[in-house]
């Protein structure tokens, strides 16, 4: 092992024979980067740092079944003696055009991988690997990955844990693959449904997705200690600071911010404050005053830093006048200097060459993403620019050294220079089973099932009923469950409502089907048939939504964006809409099938909260299942006849009209007038959900740190309760919000069994942004509810307390 004179010296003055100290990899990570860096000419520093190439471009699928690299791969490697990252080596999807006969499957995956790595490490003169980055959406976005259910659903089943084990899952079929990193949207906040990208969201809550990123970091990359604590992704190596590459990894010289080999370092996309764009346009601005994004926009990603996330991701929306990837307070001050955050911050597509608009061409557009924070480019053109920004005096080499030293300390604590292949790799690493994702894939798409209303108490569906009819667009169909950024699916992959119907039905019901409509459109053939089909049956089941699903056909953006939606997509990103009606022919259908006087259960499936109020009038029953994912038949089944209580609570508030909007429940508590044509507020509220069975919830009361309250079941089933904590401030130095979610816990009760509950109450539940954008228990006073939903708070009983700097006193003025 060489000795600490070794590490610290200059390259030109170590023994030739020596081990290379980056070579050793019991060195600690901090003395590797140092040692690998010194060694690096200004063009391999550059080389680390873009992530120029479409993945799918580096290979192609020979006639007979193997593959061979492309001369795109050779230039790109050429260009820069080595590659830093890839993008998308196994993406598959209609932007990329990989399907099962031009991509690579599940037993295909590694080797291509390897392939690839083998050739990155041939044409890098000090041997440094590449990351392979991958899209995992709601699983890992290739061939024969398991699809989850979109983000909006998981917000739905308010159920971290479960998330925990469906991402743990995703990540092990990543890194099975010879993946490295996965992207996963978690940190825009669904304030606008008209936004195409809401189904990517956790919800319109901060409390609510800052808990669902933590789930997700832990589940992906392990818990703090085996993956690294927050920060870890560049304590162990952190190279961090801008001017301080001479001290790359000096902060923690520790061995254990490495990775298993099941688990991947996560990207959170998107910050900050995309989900806030004006008109719930695609990458438009942000008008955010800094208390809103800090308040709203900002609790996901610092839980998710807290978390040990590897990396974040610099959105494409501009607040307060510059975008993201250019916008030094944010990515450094913010993140890296008060957040102590040291891991990687990427680019969104292309989105540093949109900062030519503000320097005037793209080097220099480099160079000021370099600056502001941006430590990877993705796709652009402005990070090949590196050395002539150097040379040009716009960005020093010390700013280069700093974000070349975060990528390679993520290669080292992935461990790919002593194993770069997937035979290298310990069994961990092996696929993991696949009966074992779609059983999360369904718990998730079960969890998320959301009773809206059952006013003619028709569920679960009765013994009596002997003739069902399902009808709709959505009934007979996979395809539209699936959600936006989803691989191709082979033949008979999933279920739809209609086949989770049949398979539970009890012998002697008839199931009929008819499709009704068209997703869009206004052609109404198809009505009579379904309204045939609802006159003869004693319940129909009325299956509408929208569809994020793709094709061939579909026009897209340089960046993977949806340009020109096909027909039959209504969501996705690039697909925002001024209007959160169905299509004229769905609404059409609704009418016709509840006229017929049969009752009527509608089911929708969506990636946003589309404003139906016909249905809450006139169906008996109405549930949301947002996109399920491939079996979400399966579990919408099961929760009609009963097998499952539907255990969905609404991660957002649904409206009634677009011209509602906004309508979240977290508004600040001002007077609002109601409108002259309409009522103010939503249709469902934040935070709502029915089961088949009655809750009863008691007072809250204080017992030193916690709050505790009484829940009974008073209903004839076993169920799931939410109960869900917030706070309303009375008195307090910054104008407060009407309500604020802090806690929340689900409990699962018997018929007439009652449960305490204890909710902790410390700062994380009291605390609040003050006047200096800092977070702190501020003095004032409050209430305290504990309710089934947002609405239901705004009723129940409080508990009251009185706050001064970090203690807190109860009613009777007893410190705590």
């Amino acid at each position: 092992m060489p000795t600490p004179d070794h590490a610290a010296a200059p390259a030109e003055q170590r023994p030739a024979t020596s081990t290379p100290p980056y070579r050793d990899p019991t060195a600690p990570v901090g003395t590797r980067v140092r040692d690998l860096l010194s060694r690096m000419t200004l063009r391999e520093k550059a080389g680390q740092l873009n992530q120029r190439m479409y993945g799918w471009d580096a290979y192609r699928r020979t006639p007979d079944g193997d593959f061979e690299l492309t001369e795109a791969l050779y230039a790109e490697t050429e260009r820069f003696a080595g590659l830093g990252a890839l993008y998308g080596l196994l993406r598959a999807d209609a932007w990329s055009g990989v399907d099962h006969a031009t991509g690579a499957g599940a037993a295909h995956g590694a080797a291509l991988a390897d392939l690839v790595q083998r050739h990155v490490i041939a044409s890098s003169r000090l041997g440094i690997p590449a990351l392979f980055v991958e899209e995992v959406p709601h699983g890992h976005m290739a061939l024969d990955g398991t699809v989850l259910p979109v983000n909006l659903a998981v917000g739905a089943t308010w159920d971290p844990d479960l998330y925990r084990r469906a991402a743990a899952h995703a990540a092990a079929e990543l890194r099975a693959r010879g993946g490295h990193m996965a992207l996963v949207s978690a940190l825009d906040i669904a304030r606008d449904p008209r936004w195409g990208r809401t189904e990517e969201c956790f919800g319109e809550d901060p409390y609510l997705a800052a808990r669902l990123t933590e789930a997700l970091v832990h589940g992906m990359q392990g818990e703090a200690g085996a993956a690294g604590k927050a920060g870890a992704a560049g304590k162990a190596g952190a190279a961090g600071k801008a001017g301080a590459a001479g001290k790359a990894g000096a902060a923690a010289e520790v061995r254990d911010g490495l990775f298993a080999d099941d688990k991947a370092p996560v990207v959170l996309k998107h910050f900050a404050g995309q989900g806030a764009t004006v008109g719930g346009r695609n990458s438009a601005e942000s008008e955010l005053g800094l208390r809103e994004l800090h308040e709203i926009h900002l609790p996901a990603a610092r839980a998710g830093v807290r978390a040990g996330a590897a990396a974040v991701m610099a959105a494409y929306n501009e607040v307060d006048g510059m975008p993201c990837c250019g916008n030094r307070a944010l990515l450094h001050g913010l993140l890296r200097e008060r957040w102590g955050f040291e891991g990687l911050v990427m680019a969104d597509g292309l989105a540093v060459d949109r900062l030519a608009r503000i320097t005037g061409d793209k080097v220099s557009a480099g160079a000021l993403a370099l600056h502001a924070g941006v430590d990877l480019s993705l796709w652009d053109e402005g990070f090949t620019h590196l050395e002539e920004a150097v040379g040009r005096g716009l960005v020093g080499e010390d700013a280069v050294d700093a974000a070349v030293a975060r990528v390679l300390s993520l290669k080292f604590r992935l461990g790919l220079f002593e194993r770069p292949y997937s035979a290298d790799r310990s069994a961990q690493a092996q696929a993991p089973s696949p009966a074992h994702g779609r059983a999360l894939s369904t718990a998730l798409a079960r969890g998320a099932v959301t009773l809206l209303h059952d006013d003619g108490d028709v569920l679960p569906v009765r013994p009596t009923v002997s003739r069902i009819a399902v009808l709709g667009p959505h009934a007979a169909t996979t395809a539209h469950q699936l959600g936006d950024y989803t691989a191709p699916q082979r033949p008979g992959t999933g279920t739809s409502v209609l086949e989770g119907l049949r398979r539970l039905a009890p012998p002697g019901l008839a199931v009929r089907h008819a499709r009704g409509s068209a997703l869009t459109g206004d052609d109404l053939s198809d009505i009579p048939e379904a309204v045939a089909a609802a006159s003869a049956a004693d319940l129909a089941v009325l299956v509408l939504g929208g569809s994020s699903a793709r094709t061939v056909d579909t026009d897209f953006e340089a960046n993977g964006a949806a340009r020109t939606a096909v027909s039959t997509m209504t969501c996705g990103e690039g697909v925002d809409l001024a209007g959160l009606r169905l299509g004229r022919a769905q609404h059409a259908l609704l009418d016709a099938v509840t006229a017929t006087g049969t009752p009527t259960v509608v089911v929708l499936l969506q990636g946003r909260p589309h404003a139906v109020p016909e249905a809450a009038d006139r169906a008996a029953a109405l549930l949301t299942a947002w996109y399920p994912g491939p079996w979400g038949g399966d579990a919408i089944a099961e929760v009609l006849f009963g097998h499952a209580e539907p255990g969905g609570r609404l991660p957002v508030s649904v409206p009634r009209s677009v011209g509602q909007l906004p309508v979240h429940y977290n508004h600040k508590d001002t007077e609002y007038g109601s409108y002259a044509d309409e009522s103010a507020r939503p249709l469902y509220s934040f935070g709502h959900g029915l089961t088949y069975t009655t809750f009863a919830y008691g007072p809250p009361r204080l017992v030193r740190h916690t709050v505790e309250a009484d829940i009974t079941n008073t209903g004839r089933r076993r169920g799931r309760t939410v109960a869900q904590l917030y706070v309303r401030r009375l008195l307090t130095p910054v104008w407060p919000r009407t309500l604020e979610l802090r806690s929340f816990q689900g409990v699962e009760l018997a018929p007439g069994e009652c449960r305490t509950v204890t909710f902790p109450l410390g700062a994380g539940q009291l605390a609040q942004v003050g006047a200096d954008l800092e977070t702190a228990v501020l003095p004032g006073t409050l209430e305290i509810r504990v309710a089934q939903s947002s609405r239901a708070a705004l009723t129940a009983v409080p508990l009251v307390l009185r706050t001064g700097g970090q203690n807190f006193t109860a009613p009777d003025e007893t410190p705590l």
